[in-house]
């Protein structure tokens, strides 16, 4: 595993030395939850703009020896001014380490954004975010999961900074899956924008939803890169480092920004 993470660091640091310049790149510095660190920004999508997240990846690899892996396409539109609405579908593929494989749909996720303010000298940008997850498919939780979220992004010079709040309601008990009580945290990335390269890095705390979660700790670090206006590659990797089922994590992903012609205001 050693030799893994070791590798998946100089990968990285290769990847950003070798990134080109490019110009008209925006959509790398706007960081989404899971692409490449658990922690977002408070911007949502262009209005009648779609993004669409081209199946990024998640590997996750626990003390004692199981693999987890998550493909998790998504798509979010800009439906109202500074407001998406996403629809996701998470694909797990689990392996206990005993060669026992398990694989399904593991759930359906449907999440609006808002975004309350634009940032200013004197006011962090602020949003509020609502996300509920269906229990559709076979790794899916047993009930509906709604969880209420608040963002808000700092932009200081040389960095911004990210805070966001979590709070998921419904009973403990049953299958709750990766399903928290709450979580917190922070982030911070550096932008280069001759290069359209974004790298980042956060620390989070989670209260698992089973019955008897401990509290677990997570630091994760990633990198950005817009190849083109439209589209954008990432790369992360995390530790969970306290709590229960502390392990390692890997994410790879990309994103394509565009617009349907017949969604456009007629001007």
């Amino acid at each position: 595993m050693t030799r893994i993470i070791t590798a998946a660091a100089a990968a990285a640091l290769a990847f950003g030395a070798a990134a080109r310049p490019a110009c008209a790149q925006t959509d790398y510095y706007n960081t989404d939850r899971g692409r490449p660190v658990q922690i977002e920004d408070a911007a949502p999508v262009e209005r009648y703009a779609f993004e669409l997240q081209l199946a990024p990846v998640r590997l996750e690899h626990e003390n004692g020896g199981a693999y987890n892996w998550e493909v998790a396409p998504e798509i979010a539109y800009g439906i109202l001014p500074h407001t998406q609405l996403e629809v996701g579908f998470p694909i797990s593929f689990l392996d206990d380490g005993d060669h026992d494989h398990v694989q399904g749909l593991a759930g359906i996720e449907i999440a609006a954004l808002h975004n309350l303010n634009v940032e200013t000298r004197t006011l962090p940008a602020f949003s509020v975010a609502i996300e509920t997850l269906l229990p559709v498919g076979g790794l899916a939780p047993d009930r509906v999961f709604t969880s209420l979220k608040g963002i808000a992004t700092r932009t200081f010079t040389g960095a911004r900074f990210h805070l966001n709040g979590q709070y998921t309601l419904g009973s403990e008990g049953g299958d709750v899956g990766e399903a928290s009580r709450w979580m917190a945290g922070i982030a911070v990335d550096r932008a280069f924008p001759l290069r359209g390269l974004l790298a980042t890095a956060d620390l989070f705390a989670e209260q698992p939803l089973d019955d008897d979660g401990r509290l677990a700790w997570t630091a994760e670090a990633g990198l950005r890169y817009q190849t083109s206006p439209q589209f954008n590659v990432d790369f992360g990797i995390g530790r969970r480092f306290a709590g229960g089922g502390q392990r390692w994590s890997f994410t790879f992903g990309a994103a394509h920004a565009f617009a349907v012609r017949g969604l456009l205001p007629i001007r």
